[in-house]
């Protein structure tokens, strides 16, 4: 029987390359939980959940709901390789404990030809939603919109996780306009391995 108390969040994203994977990784680590990864987009022989297993200890991954060969878009990807994504086959994972789930790219990527996005996913899903936003020029407009969209759903969004160094103007006007909390900030790393990975699940742990 699955305890009440157990720890379930989707990792999302205001856009591609911010940082959602090793976010993952740490909150994982930190949460001791399993890890999930419901669409996979090329780069088969480094995914993410590959990447996940690498860099940490404490967690559990799972298989991908779907494995694409082309590193694009969840509806392009699939229909290069013939397959059709389906609503139903992504479907939360039954598992005893804590649950990370981490998307791919942002809210509005489509998942198949039928209209399907990352949101709907995380809307059926019905989790809380941490989102992980790294500075960058349109970095504010992508973070309020990717909250707005959240919200507008009703869905349970957590805070905000800050990757790389602080920009107090930018995340002070995020914060104000959203209304959500700094959950953590985790620095960029050259070094980035279960050492780095266990210090910031460590440091991330109390306030999830």
């Amino acid at each position: 029987m699955v305890s009440t108390s157990d720890q379930k969040y989707v990792i999302t994203g205001i856009g591609t390359d911010v940082g959602k994977t090793v976010v993952s990784a740490i909150i994982s680590e930190a949460l001791e939980a399993h890890y999930w990864k419901p669409i996979q987009a090329g780069d088969l022989d480094n995914s993410d959940s590959l990447k996940i297993a690498e860099y940490t200890e404490k967690v559990k991954v799972l298989a991908e709901g779907y494995r694409l060969s082309q590193p694009m878009s969840p509806h392009a990807a699939a229909e290069i390789d013939g397959v059709e994504i389906q609503r139903s086959d992504l479907k939360l994972p039954e598992v005893s404990g804590n649950l990370i789930v981490e998307g791919a790219g942002g809210l509005m990527v489509p998942v198949n030809n039928d209209g399907l996005t990352f949101a709907d996913l995380i809307e059926d899903w019905n989790l809380p939603t941490i989102v992980v936003s790294r500075h960058y020029l349109g970095s504010i407009n992508h973070s309020l919109l990717t909250a707005e969209v959240l919200k507008s759903r009703g869905i349970d969004v957590r805070g905000f996780v800050f990757v790389g160094d602080e920009n107090m103007a930018t995340e002070e006007i995020i914060l104000k306009s959203t209304g959500l909390k700094m959950i953590a900030r985790i620095p960029i790393t050259n070094q980035l391995d279960k050492n780095f990975i266990k210090e910031q699940a460590a440091l991330i742990k109390p306030f999830l």
